[in-house]
């Protein structure tokens, strides 16, 4: 979300702060989720969503018209992204195992 898709743009610095926010938000979730023993992933994806948009928010400026919008955009990507990952390794965890 920093560089707006344009991937040319990135740099050292963009790669710190998603890291810095990455690794914060990542370390906060994975805790939220072990402490309330969730396991759905939904509920996971959404958890970890919110959780990288706080984080996002007060580790730097959003550089998009409101200074919110940077942040939700960046928690919204974080939540489908997990989503979508805990979906594919749900789906080939269930063929890996129907063909055992």
């Amino acid at each position: 979300m920093m560089v707006q898709g344009n991937l040319l743009a990135l740099s050292l610095a963009h790669w710190a702060v998603a890291s810095q926010t990455g690794l914060i938000a990542g370390i906060l979730a994975a805790a939220a989720i072990t402490i309330s023993r969730v396991s759905k992933r939904w509920v996971v994806s959404l958890v970890l969503g919110v959780t990288t948009a706080i984080v996002d928010f007060f580790v730097h400026p959003g550089m998009f018209e409101s200074v919110i919008l940077e942040a939700v955009l960046t928690g919204s990507g974080a939540a489908i992204l997990s989503y979508l990952v805990g979906m594919a390794l749900h789906t080939y965890r269930a063929r890996r195992a129907a063909q055992a």
